[in-house]
């Protein structure tokens, strides 16, 4: 399995153009399985690419990966052939639905839940090496507080934590958001409320975070919306497909839709925030404008 240093030396090594702009990363993730989180990632990347945005989705739950599989994709390599050495990270690109572009992780791989923490970092810093033309990545990360869900959230400019109308699914976002409030530095939780029975019911779920939240952690919560739940939406996920491309009428599509317009009124990332981001080469980059990224990258220094 290459190191952390391995990733480091071809990212660090790949050559980055000074036009291309900041990639808008975003993170989805979840204190509890099973709220819906992938298919929530993989109907906001399908959004972005509807709303003209040249979009990648990358799938980081290392052990259970189903991205792919949502999509009907079947990829030829995976992260963990990358970890392993026998591709780069440019080879496991997959071209989805209307240009799509996919990065698959493996399910079954014990070994990949156990990566350190530098391997993630390194992972992280490997996207510098991408030469994709790109406005966004959707990150769909596995649930739950593991050091790869916080490193990823990290590195993202925007965390969007996925709730349900489950005790359990609320207790677990505020865990999540806690620790990474207080490991992680991160400041800004935007939530979004999934398979609600109606919007009374999604802002109700978004009050009762924000109450416990705003009472005990210092981190602003926004509300990002609700996803009804919706039979559309169900018949989607069982002919691998986005709703938002199976059935683009339906209530579950529209809201995701509206979603992914919310997401684009985000601002733009000025440059990097001095710590561990994905695309750190462009975001370097852009805030020198457009000059040559800096060689006191926080990034390397973290991973040498």
């Amino acid at each position: 399995m290459p190191s952390p240093a391995d990733f480091n030396a071809s990212a660090s090594s790949a050559p980055v153009s000074a036009a291309r702009a900041p990639v808008r990363v975003i993170a989805v993730a979840s204190g509890k399985g099973g709220v819906g989180k992938t298919s929530v990632s993989v109907n906001l990347a399908m959004s972005l690419v509807h709303a003209g945005q040249r979009t990648l989705l990358l799938d980081t739950d290392l052990g259970l990966a189903n991205v792919d599989v949502m999509l009907g994709l079947s990829p030829q390599f995976t992260l963990a052939d990358v970890f392993a050495g026998r591709c780069e990270l440019q080879d496991t690109l997959l071209e989805g639905p209307r240009g799509l572009w996919v990065v698959p992780a493996a399910s079954g791989k014990r070994h990949m839940t156990e990566l350190l923490p530098q391997q993630h970092i390194g992972l992280v810093n490997a996207f510098c090496q991408l030469d994709l033309p790109l406005d966004a990545m959707v990150v769909d990360n596995a649930a739950g507080i593991s050091d790869s869900v916080l490193t990823f959230c990290q590195a993202a400019q925007d965390v969007i934590v996925v709730v349900c109308d489950e005790p359990a699914s609320v207790t677990d976002a505020y865990a999540l958001i806690k620790v990474l409030s207080r490991e992680r530095g991160v400041t800004r939780v935007q939530v979004l409320a999934n398979q609600v029975n109606n919007t009374i019911e999604g802002k109700q779920l978004f009050e009762k975070l924000e109450r416990v939240s705003a009472r005990f952690l210092d981190v602003t919560l926004h509300y990002l919306g609700a996803i009804p739940r919706d039979e559309w939406l169900r018949r989607a996920i069982q002919r691998q497909e986005a709703v938002v491309e199976a059935f683009p009428g339906c209530p579950s599509a529209l809201a995701f839709r509206d979603i992914a317009r919310r997401a684009n009124s985000w601002q733009s990332p000025a440059g990097p925030r001095g710590g561990v981001e994905f695309f750190m080469e462009r975001l370097v980059a852009h805030s020198a404008g457009g000059g040559a990224a800096s060689t006191n990258d926080p990034l390397r220094s973290a991973v040498a």
